[in-house]
């Protein structure tokens, strides 16, 4: 077995050898030792619902202890009484409940002997209960006069306590109860005074003993209250006078304690026990009860009153509460008074025990025994449970101290020392066990333990020896004792190894030996690796909202893997092991990750690991990173005109310290409800005074930002109002606008409503022309506008607006140089030339108008111009014209985009705002010829095996005279290669198609072909195309035939033929006809069968000939005309042709672009290829 000392396992050991140390030495039970009760019972009541009682008492020792008992001090046999039960090596009995068991109550002791003594426990009280009755009697009614003090007793039976007792009517309804009327501790029920209303018959009084489920109940009282009192003085009818009775009032006199008592009375209350006075007076008007110490302060806690001022209760009463204590009845007749002596009591309590333990021969011996208590408690010594006889005695005896000298094997006994007084007796019991042994190893032999690097190693060598042992250790094959530093040898034997070290690993050995004799075990040592533990990441910084993920990395010993253990824990409380909150805390052995991470998630997060020898743990702080709570308590100060302080408290950073405050406004007469910021101050600072307008209602609010972001905007604070003034600025961005030439339209920004002051805002606008009058024109509007008629055209005014509000003018404003309005100019450039640069771009000079005949503000000049015939053709054009703007005043620009070889016509006119004025007599100019576009298309009328036909249309646009066309063509493949551009050159003009030659067959080629002019050639247009082999009509599809799908689909059509002619064959055997539709199609014109030729060509060979109109589109037929330029359409796809016996001769590639197929007899079947 391998003993595992963990950090918990080694304090708790510290904590044993410390306690060993102090307590008496354990005999083990092999050795002849003497009785030592080790349980009994204490005071037992016998409820009569119980089945049984049993009183317990057990004992160890050796030999075997035996058993005998006394009941009230007198020998007491288990078997005199066949309800006793007993059981074999035992002191416990078992009273069974048959009969009447009164006889058994009393107070037993038990005593348990060997051959060495006894033993004795402490008296053990057994109460049997009678079941509590109250005596059937007749009670006479009580009549009494109002006003009179009345007294029902209850007198309750005895029983078990707690007795509690109620007064209740007939139908258990409880007895109103106040200062008037109330119940005593006894349980009577006690009026001061009494009232008409207390006139009943049910006054029922109920002893309740909880413990013996028991509820008894008095007959009930009649208590009859009159208000008047009949006298008759001589007996004669005429005699009886009524009178009424007077009202009784008198001063309290005391019925609780009565006053044959005295004015006091002596009280004696158990140390730590309940202290309860009671006071209950009668008198008219009610009496009112007060309490006070005569002797002394109250205790520092009030004492609680109870039953209404009559009872003061005093819990936990100790010494400080004694002395004389005084209750007052009063009433406003008068008072009475009564004072208790009390006097604090206690049973007896030890001050010094006497203590047993093993003693060797020769020893000597002091027992001690002292014990407090008020009275003072007598002592008792007793030898083995008997009373010590001094004359017999070898020893001394005294009243708290027993010697003894020269121990001998026969002195051992058991010693008692009982403490008494009035209140309780206390017994206690030392063993005194004279010994002479060798000594005796209790630890195992061989025993394993294990540790961890650096933790201290117990390994234990329990001894009882008597006389004591002495106890060294080895280690290994050494002789010599451990005295090492780190080695530290207890009393007990136990070898504590600090600091362990790899090197400390090994067999250990105990040897203990006194004068009777030697022994020895061995012990077995290793020291395991220690553990380690790291958190990452170390102090993680989180935005709210954002995830984390802690990860704990653990390191620690092999042999340790099986207790291996890893826990966490959030500032010291430990996590659940399994997912919270829906997920968003999740433990997953090593790792934890916390999703939406919550300000509550911040905190010290600890992994802790735990081995059966070691514990190790790692922490990380996470720091919730968030935006700052919003500011509080918002407060103005120092209140002006224009300015207040405004001052506040900041909110938590949450981590990120406030850089800045944002203090907003919003005031409820222009913009209510729409915040604006005012300022901005720095992070540390939480009050700012602040800029202010006149004529404004303000309310004011303040947003925190951090790192993090903005908090939520603080509560308003209290609204200010500033008070009206003047305005402080004039309108700005003062501007002329007019749409007529005779019109001046002013304008300028208004004042924004924080800026208006005041009420009445207007705007005093002034305006002269300029260097003509020199008195200002005045005006004042509310709007933001004034217009002005009748103005000369375009000249210089000088303009100011005011601001202007019921408290005065703003500051004296700017002048403005504003324009009247404009007109269109007056005169047409001159001067106009144009420079041809190329076939399609001129360049146009002009000189500019006077500046007094644009009438406003120059914006540019335009160029017009159209063209008027063709150089080409000669034909005159409808003048479209074109024109472009020039801004400023330029007198050139260029015109580009022109038509090569044509001729133009040109102006050029001024423009202002308001208009084009004239334009200039127009100037002719020709463009000369530029290079032809793209040719509208190239096709592929046909390909042989080392030729092909080509045709293309003419260019959409000729630019000039054409002198003919370049045809390129190349080699192309399937990897982007290309090969070298061979050119032919085409010198007709007039020609549409070319035959080329000398290609390779099989080869795939891009063609390109351009119009050219004297000036150059334009654009070219592409095709791509294939040529093939000579022969051959499957082309690129030859090696179709071999695919298992075709075989399939050939005999499918084979076995649909068979089985089309069978059925034929059966028809015509029949008499069948055949449809006017199945005969042509069997037997087809001929002349309409020349038409589908001309339509689709003819391709013939010298062994094969293919089936009439077989070649088509999947996606259409193939359209053609009888020309070369004939195109024909093809979709996206695949297309075939058939011979007559189904064999495929010829496929077309898909494409998007337009192809030309042409009938040229050739006996190779070719077929256009599209890039």
């Amino acid at each position: 077995m391998e003993m595992l000392l963990s950090t918990k396992g080694i304090t708790i050991c510290l904590f044993f050898f410390v306690l060993s140390l102090a307590a008496a030495i354990e005999i083990p039970l092999s050795v002849s030792q003497l009785p030592t009760i080790t349980e009994q019972s204490h005071t037992q009541v016998a409820y009569p619902f119980d089945e049984d009682f049993t009183i317990k008492c057990e004992a160890r020792g050796n030999p075997q202890p035996t058993f005998n008992w006394t009941k009230d001090g007198k020998p007491f046999d288990l078997s005199s009484d066949p309800r006793i039960v007993t059981s074999n090596n035992s002191g416990t009995f078992v009273i069974q409940n048959r009969g009447i068991i009164n006889n058994f109550q009393g107070k037993y002791r038990c005593f348990a002997s060997n051959l060495l003594g006894t033993a004795m426990s402490e008296e053990i009280e057994l109460i049997v209960p009678s079941v509590p009755k109250f005596p059937k009697e007749k009670i006479e009614p009580l009549d009494v006069e109002h006003g009179d003090s009345v007294i029902l007793h209850c007198n309750p039976p005895k029983g078990i306590p707690p007795l509690h007792i109620y007064w209740m009517n007939i139908d258990l309804q409880h007895i109103p109860q106040d200062e008037r009327v109330s119940m005593s501790l006894k349980g009577d029920l006690y009026f001061a005074n009494v009232e008409e209303s207390d006139s009943r018959s049910d006054y029922c009084c109920f002893a309740a003993f909880p413990r013996l489920r028991t509820i008894v109940q008095k007959m009930p009282m009649t208590l009859k209250v009159s208000r008047l009192k009949h006298a008759n003085d001589s007996g004669s009818p005429n005699a009886a006078v009524t009178k009424a009775n007077f009202i009784k009032e008198r001063k309290p006199k005391l019925l609780i304690p009565p006053e044959s008592a005295g004015s006091s009375s002596s009280v004696t209350v158990i140390k730590g026990g309940v202290l309860l006075l009671e006071c209950i007076a009668e008198g008219l008007p009610t009496p009112h009860l007060s309490w006070v110490k005569v002797t002394g302060n109250m205790p520092k806690d009030e004492p609680e009153t109870e039953n209404f001022g009559k009872i003061l209760k005093i819990d936990q009463v100790t010494a400080a509460d004694e002395g004389t204590y005084q209750c007052t009845a009063s009433n406003a007749v008068g008072r009475a008074r009564h004072e208790f002596h009390v006097h604090v009591e206690e049973p007896p309590q030890w001050l010094k025990k006497p203590e047993g333990g093993v003693y060797s021969v020769g020893a000597n011996l002091v027992l001690l025994c002292e014990a407090i208590g008020n009275p003072e408690p007598s002592i008792q010594w007793k030898l083995n449970g008997m009373p010590i006889d001094g004359r017999t005695f070898r020893g001394r005896v005294s009243t708290r101290e027993i010697s003894l000298t020269n121990l001998q094997l026969q002195d051992s006994a058991v010693f008692q020392c009982e403490a008494t007084n009035k209140h309780g007796t206390i017994l206690a019991s030392a063993n005194i066990n004279v010994l002479n042994i060798a000594p005796l190893i209790l630890t195992p032999d061989g025993e394993n333990y294990a540790t961890v690097v650096g933790y201290s190693a117990f390994l234990h060598c329990d001894i009882f020896a008597s006389p004591a042992a002495d106890v060294r250790w080895t280690k290994d094959d050494s002789i010599e004792p451990l005295s090492a530093f780190h080695y530290e040898l207890y009393k007990n034997g136990t070898l504590e190894i600090r600091d362990t070290k790899k090197e400390d690993s090994g067999s250990y050995a105990c040897w203990a030996a006194n004068s009777v004799g030697k022994r020895a075990i061995t012990a077995n040592l290793d020291i395991r690796d220690a553990t380690k533990l790291v958190v990452t990441p170390k102090n993680p910084r989180v935005l709210k909202s954002h995830s984390i993920l802690l990860k704990c990395q653990a390191e620690y010993d092999s042999h340790l893997k099986h207790s291996f253990k890893l826990s966490w824990r959030k500032d010291g409380g430990e996590l659940p092991a399994n997912s919270t909150e829906g997920g968003r805390i999740i433990l997953d052995r090593d790792t934890l990750f916390i999703s939406s991470v919550l300000l509550e998630d911040q905190g010290v997060y600890k992994c802790v690991a735990s081995t059966a020898l070691d514990a190790a743990e790692a922490e990380a702080q996470l720091i919730v990173l968030d935006v700052p709570d919003p500011p509080e308590d918002l407060q103005l100060s120092e209140n002006q005109n224009r300015s207040v302080r405004l001052s506040w408290k900041a909110g938590a950073s949450h981590n990120s310290p406030v850089n800045e405050s944002i203090i907003e406004f919003e005031e409820n007469h222009w913009e209510p409800e729409t915040w604006q910021e005012l300022i901005r101050v720095p992070g540390n600072d939480t009050t700012a005074l602040l800029p202010l307008a006149p004529y404004v209602n303000y309310q004011f609010r303040v947003v925190s930002v951090n790192a993090v972001g903005r908090s939520q905007p603080s509560k308003p604070s209290l609204r200010y109002a500033t008070p009206p003034a003047a305005p402080d600025k004039n309108p700005e961005n003062i501007r002329v606008e007019a749409s007529e030439p005779n019109e001046m339209v002013m304008k300028w920004e208004p004042l924004k409503p924080m800026e208006r002051n005041g009420p009445g805002l207007e705007y005093k606008v002034s305006w002269r022309q300029r260097g003509v009058e020199t008195d200002w024109n005045e005006e004042l509007v509310k709007k933001h506008s004034l217009s002005v008629r009748n103005v000369p055209t375009f000249v210089p005014y000088e303009i100011k607006v005011q601001a202007v509000n019921n408290l005065g003018s703003g500051p004296e404003p700017n002048i403005t140089i504003g324009y009247s309005g404009e007109d269109v100019p007056d005169a047409a450039p001159a001067g106009v030339s144009v420079e041809v640069l190329n076939s399609t771009l001129v360049e146009v000079f002009w000189v500019g108008i006077p500046r007094d005949r644009v009438r406003g503000h120059l914006r540019g000049y335009k160029v017009n111009w159209w063209k008027t015939r063709s150089m080409l053709d000669g034909k005159r054009h409808h003048p479209e014209k074109h024109f472009l703007t020039f801004v400023g005043e330029r007198n050139y620009g260029m015109i580009p985009g022109l038509e090569p070889f044509s001729e133009f016509r040109l102006t050029v006119s001024a423009f202002t705002s308001r208009g084009d004025g004239p334009e200039s007599s127009p100037v002719v100019f020709k463009t000369p010829e530029g290079v032809p576009e793209q040719p509208r298309f190239l096709r592929i009328l046909n390909f042989d095996k080392d030729s092909v036909t080509l045709s293309w249309g003419l260019p959409k646009k000729a630019n000039g005279h054409l002198t003919g066309y370049i045809l390129q063509y190349q080699i192309i493949n399937e990897t982007h290669e290309v090969g070298a551009v061979s050119n032919v050159s085409v010198a007709n003009h007039s020609a549409l198609s070319w035959h080329l030659a000398g290609l390779s067959p099989s080869t795939k080629y891009k063609f390109y072909i351009k119009a050219c002019t004297a000036k150059g050639c334009g654009k070219a247009a592409t095709e791509e195309g294939l040529t093939l082999a000579q022969g051959t009509y499957a082309g690129i599809y030859e090696g179709i035939s071999t695919q298992g799908w075709f075989i399939g689909l050939m005999c499918a059509i084979a076995l649909l033929t068979l089985l089309l002619l069978t059925v034929c064959f059966v028809r015509r055997n029949k008499g069948g006809k055949y449809s006017v539709k199945e005969k042509e199609d069997l037997h087809p014109d001929p002349e309409a069968q020349s038409i589908k030729d001309e339509i689709f060509g003819e391709y013939s060979d010298s062994d094969e000939k293919p089936l009439k109109g077989s070649l088509q589109s999947l996606n259409g037929d193939i359209k053609a005309t009888g020309s070369a330029d004939s195109l024909v359409d093809y979709g996206e796809g695949e297309h075939g042709m058939f011979n007559e016996d189904g064999s495929f001769i010829g496929a077309y590639s898909g494409s998007k672009e337009k192809g030309s197929v042409e009938s040229t007899g050739s006996s190779t079947a070719t077929f256009p290829l599209h890039a």
